[in-house]
């Protein structure tokens, strides 16, 4: 078995055009006073990361770790979540998503695509030159606008929009198996991998290769109402990273899982900041422990309640008191008989006369 990693801290909601939430160096400190010991950086910011240089210069990768290190921090994974976003976009949420690309490729929906296949394929490389070996995504979405089977979806889109999900990051994937790093995307509401049946269709449909993997957040399963203890037993070989985040859903007489349209306030399925909400992360961190997993716990903050540097610092703490020191030896070895193969036949009754 191994100890979980952590506690750590995913940079994203956090970061802001004022001080210390403007810089990789700022934020490193300001997460190592909060006793955090790691942090996830987004790519999209060059005052975090330049991404097109990370993956160019091992020497940048060096500098860069060598900065953070001077706070007792490390730079654990790279997210591309909003580049993974926009490698898959249905033409509904064009206007809404262009607001994640530059400029100069905004209203033109194929440029951006490009655009984003390059940004999440420099990720796969400046990753191994920072060392690292996971990075997180989300997969994008051509199907999501049929989500709910009404009107009755075509014979055979479902199957053609999982199609060209995988023609789409198949090119992504092999860079990243070059560059020894796994691609974990966050099964996330809004994507095409939303659920274990989407990830299982979009394995099938990239031939099960090694570096598709997942982002493990319970928060979303609950939303779902998904087995969120189930879904670790099924899939944790492929979960190669943890965002530890909270939720709850109260179902009630008005609303359930789609909330009705309702702010996040409202909704029977909201966010909540580490132990204000209705996940059992004492069995979760139990059944990683029991399964190897060798990754980071990392919060992300995304409550709808508290603020988010009370939420940060409570959750340095809460993830320090769930990680499980694993042991090393087995409880009953006090009671060891010695009796060896021999031995055991014997007690088997299997010695032969």
């Amino acid at each position: 078995m191994k100890t979980l990693k952590g506690p750590a801290i995913f940079l994203a909601q956090f970061m802001d055009d004022t001080e210390p939430f403007n810089s990789i160096d700022a934020m490193a400190k300001w997460a190592a006073d909060l006793g955090f010991v790691g942090i996830q950086v987004p790519i999209g910011d060059p005052a975090f990361i330049d991404v097109k240089r990370a993956a160019e210069s091992k020497t940048y990768c060096d500098e860069l770790q060598g900065r953070v290190a001077e706070q007792g921090i490390e730079v654990t994974e790279l997210s591309t979540h909003l580049e993974g976003q926009l490698v898959a976009v249905h033409p509904a949420y064009d206007q809404m998503f262009d607001g994640f690309a530059p400029q100069e490729v905004r209203g033109n929906p194929a440029a951006r695509t490009q655009w984003a296949i390059e940004q999440v394929t420099y990720a796969a490389q400046a990753s191994a030159n920072l060392g690292l070996t996971e990075q997180v995504s989300f997969s994008g979405a051509l199907l999501w606008p049929y989500m709910y089977p009404w009107p009755q979806r075509p014979a055979g889109l479902a199957e053609e929009g999982f199609a060209e999900l995988a023609r789409r990051w198949r090119p992504i994937l092999d860079a990243h198996e070059e560059a020894g790093v796994n691609i974990c995307y966050e099964i996330h509401p809004g994507e095409d991998l939303h659920d274990g049946v989407t990830f299982e269709r979009f394995l099938d449909a990239v031939d099960a290769h090694p570096r598709a993997n997942i982002l493990y957040d319970p928060s979303h399963f609950v939303l779902q109402q998904l087995n969120y203890l189930d879904f670790i037993d099924i899939y944790h070989e492929r979960i190669k990273m943890f965002h530890v985040k909270d939720a709850e859903f109260n179902a009630n007489g008005r609303a359930g899982v789609y909330g009705g349209y309702q702010d996040w306030l409202a909704r029977p399925g909201r966010f909540r900041s580490l132990g204000d909400g209705q996940i059992d992360f004492k069995a979760i961190f139990s059944k990683l422990a029991a399964y190897d997993f060798a990754g980071w716990a990392v919060l992300e903050w995304e409550c709808c309640l508290k603020h988010q540097e009370d939420g940060a610092r409570e959750g340095a703490q809460f993830i320090r008191e769930h990680i499980i020191r694993v042991t090393e030896k087995a409880f009953d070895d006090f009671a060891a008989s010695g009796v060896d193969a021999a031995g055991n036949r014997r007690i088997l009754g299997l010695e032969s006369h």
